[in-house]
């Protein structure tokens, strides 16, 4: 938590130098990129080819945003809030973000894990605190921190009801947007819908079912590029994007657009 919360102090002492610099490059007629980071967890982030199909949200969320938004996807397998500012995975997006750039804050799967206190945090405390660190230091450096509440998982009850698996995370998460007045994107509610309306054998062509894994938890790329497009509408939904910042919310995405990269680590 220390470290995290030194990035948010260090951020803002080069918050004046960034909106300093940005009125020369709209004087020299370049429009300017905006930049969605995304800190969260394996269901956000970039997946290589050794873990194919497997695929985060993050990999198809330019899919539906228009090119003038670049996506920075800096979400990191099993990482809680706590362990992602532990590990100072928040300071080189502090060092990168401007003035007009989003923050996309989605955590919840590994701060539910009681029996790691590595990555645990209380929803109602420790969790909200960390969220508060996140929040503070996007603003810091003049970008909108953005929470989304955590992508269901796949389960079901005998009778077919879609079951939410997050506990009171998502309250939580809610209860600290609103506290906060940071715009608030409730995937869990809208994923689990959509798992509710797809039913319990569908849904497992969205989710990482293979010959030897049944994954309830992570995507396959249909089910990233369903997930993407329900974060790009909340985007949309919430005025955090505008709708010329949007693109193909309704069209059908190709499934052979998703690539796995070689990790730089193979």
């Amino acid at each position: 938590m220390s470290v995290g919360r030194r990035a948010v102090v260090t951020a803002g002492a080069g918050l004046a130098l960034a909106l300093a610099g940005a009125p020369a490059a709209q004087a020299l007629g370049r429009p300017r990129t905006r930049t969605l980071f995304i800190a969260g967890d394996s269901t956000a982030a970039q997946k290589y080819a050794d873990a194919a199909p497997e695929t985060g949200w993050g990999t198809a969320l330019p899919f539906f945003l228009h090119r003038g938004i670049e996506v920075a996807n800096h979400a990191v397998n099993g990482r809680s809030t706590k362990s992602f500012l532990d590990e100072g995975r928040l300071e080189p997006i502090l060092a990168a973000a401007c003035p007009g750039d989003l923050l996309l804050i989605q955590f919840g799967h590994n701060d539910e894990k009681a029996a790691d206190p590595t990555r645990h945090t209380e929803p109602w405390t420790t969790y909200q605190d960390n969220l508060r660190v996140f929040v503070e230091g996007a603003r810091s450096r003049g970008a909108l921190p953005v929470l989304a509440t955590s992508v269901e998982r796949r389960k079901f009850a005998a009778d077919g009801t879609a079951l939410r698996t997050h506990g009171a995370y998502p309250a939580a998460m809610r209860e600290a947007a609103a506290a906060s007045d940071v715009p608030l994107l409730d995937i869990e509610a809208l994923s689990l819908a959509l798992w509710q309306e797809l039913g319990p054998e569908a849904t497992k062509t969205y989710f990482n079912w293979t010959a030897t894994e049944q994954d309830n938890t992570h995507f396959n790329p249909p089910g990233a590029i369903e997930v993407a497009r329900l974060v790009a509408a909340e985007l949309l939904r919430t005025h955090v994007l505008a709708p010329r910042e949007t693109r193909r919310l309704d069209d059908a995405i190709p499934t052979d657009r998703i690539t796995w990269p070689v990790s730089e680590e193979s």
